[in-house]
């Protein structure tokens, strides 16, 4: 009996042969990206109106672009890679560029924007966004000399689906009050599910054929998390991380890979490739000083210095907080997302392919 791994490339060589997936000459590479502010490239600052000031973008591009990092988000070293331009926000009205795709992940998004604690901009809502993008799309290329952003064939033959979220889940279930773990873990099942819903609707009614979907990452070794929710006696893992947060994430990593591997066996004209963002990023905690990481679990912006640089209303971008010296190599930027130098690991990662189940690249679904 052939295995899943073997199913999703079998699948995958049987769309490039029947001009699904065009050859590397007859198409292009188009990303859409949903998720949260791990790929977030400024909605939360368009859709609120407000300034993430500097240090910022103090990388790179030298001044502030509503990324939550101090330069480019592991999305933009993949655009850099797939020779695209950076993805433009969905919700930002001037200077956009939707020819390579739109980014709608939203900062402090969750898989159902009904979860409480969390902004009503959630998975959900952005398939909701993507379908009016497309349709609107449809509808100005079938007006008098309008050109389509993207044709209405590029939506299925050369789009990819990408889907980063579960990080805001798992955060707030810890914070839902006195839940037990088993309760914690039914609510991180049900947040994996609505992942497969998303799909499921973006396949059946955007007509999405090529799926990247991401799992969550060690929420446990985040300096905010260790500075605010360790209580005396909490157990630490090898990396120093807070092992139950951790253990809540490899949870819900297992569910997501479930409904991973029920798209793969349902979608048989489609390609779900589920990638371990978990693994990538504990490896810079656990074995930081391989990647140039000398104190992992601080943050580079903050307050209040080692262990953590981490204090809550002194965070990255107050009067209260500093930013490390530039040069400096840290895994955290502001004790919740991560600097350039960790975003350029995870993307030379999960290009890599090693990462993927089934083993694809991300490159061979854009060709």
């Amino acid at each position: 009996m052939r295995s899943r791994s073997s199913i999703g490339v079998f699948v995958l060589l049987l769309l490039q042969l029947s001009g699904l997936m065009p050859g590397m000459t007859d198409g292009r590479c188009i990303v859409f990206n949903f998720g949260d502010s791990n790929s977030d490239t400024g909605n939360f600052i368009a859709a609120y109106g407000l300034y993430l000031g500097p240090p910022s973008g103090r990388r790179f591009f030298h001044h502030p672009t509503g990324r939550w990092s101090d330069g480019r988000l592991y999305i933009d070293f993949i655009a850099e890679k797939l020779k695209i331009s950076y993805l433009s926000p969905y919700m930002e009205s001037s200077g956009s560029n939707f020819t390579s795709g739109v980014n709608l992940a939203v900062a402090g998004a969750a898989v159902s924007s009904n979860k409480t604690g969390a902004i009503p901009l959630g998975l959900d809502t952005q398939v909701n966004q993507f379908l009016h993008f497309k349709n609107r799309t449809r509808d100005l290329a079938a007006g008098a000399g309008a050109a389509a952003t993207i044709s209405e064939g590029e939506f299925t033959h050369d789009a990819v689906y990408s889907i980063d979220a579960g990080q805001n889940d798992v955060a707030l279930a810890f914070l839902a009050g006195n839940l037990t773990l088993p309760e914690i873990n039914l609510q991180l099942a049900a947040a994996a599910a609505r992942i497969g819903d998303a799909v499921r609707a973006l396949h059946a009614t955007g007509g999405a054929r090529k799926f990247w979907v991401y799992n969550t990452g060690p929420i446990g070794c985040l300096p905010q998390t260790l500075a605010l929710r360790q209580k005396p006696g909490d157990e630490l893992d090898a990396a120093g991380c807070l092992a139950a947060y951790n253990a809540a994430a490899r949870q819900f990593n297992a569910e997501l890979a479930a409904v991973c591997r029920r798209l793969a066996a349902d979608l048989d004209d489609a390609v779900v490739v589920c990638v371990d963002m978990y693994g990538i990023k504990y490896d810079m905690f656990l074995n930081h000083g391989r990647y140039g990481f000398d104190r992992p679990l601080m943050a580079c912006c903050g307050h209040g210095g080692p262990p953590y640089n981490y204090a809550n209303l002194k965070t990255c971008g107050q009067p209260t907080a500093t930013a490390c010296p530039e040069g400096e190599r840290h895994v955290s930027w502001d004790g919740v997302h991560y600097t350039e130098d960790a975003n350029a690991i995870v993307a030379e990662k999960v290009l890599s392919g090693h990462f993927s189940t089934p083993r694809v690249k991300l490159t061979a679904l854009c060709k």
